[in-house]
């Protein structure tokens, strides 16, 4: 299992990480603020398994804690901003955008320089 593992480029791990994250919490904010009753507390345990996976898929990246951790702030700053729009049609702001650049370069640097 880990030869396979391994052989999977770590940015599909964090890609299905940062949308199951995101999607985990986009969830959980809809069952609090939007719904209630049987509903409620079926979508806050679909969010809690989300965010299960999330966890489970952000470890199983074959990269060290430090390295991984750049990536995925960068990775997750884009599938967030996808969610936001395909969850609750909000399009980032310019703020939101020139913060995202920086975001994303941050992550680089911290990944890729050596």
């Amino acid at each position: 299992m880990k030869e396979v593992i391994q052989t999977i480029p770590p940015l599909v791990f964090l890609i299905i990480a940062t949308t199951l994250e995101v999607s985990g919490d986009a969830t959980v904010r809809m069952a609090i603020y939007k719904y209630s009753g049987p509903l409620r507390v079926m979508l806050l345990t679909v969010g809690a398994l989300l965010l299960l996976g999330y966890g489970s898929f952000l470890n199983l990246a074959p990269l060290k804690f430090g390295q991984v951790v750049g990536l995925y702030i960068a990775t997750l700053f884009v599938v967030w901003q996808i969610i936001n729009f395909v969850f609750f049609r909000s399009l980032p702001t310019i703020p939101i955008l020139v913060g995202g650049i920086l975001i994303i370069m941050g992550g680089t640097i911290v990944t890729f320089w050596k």
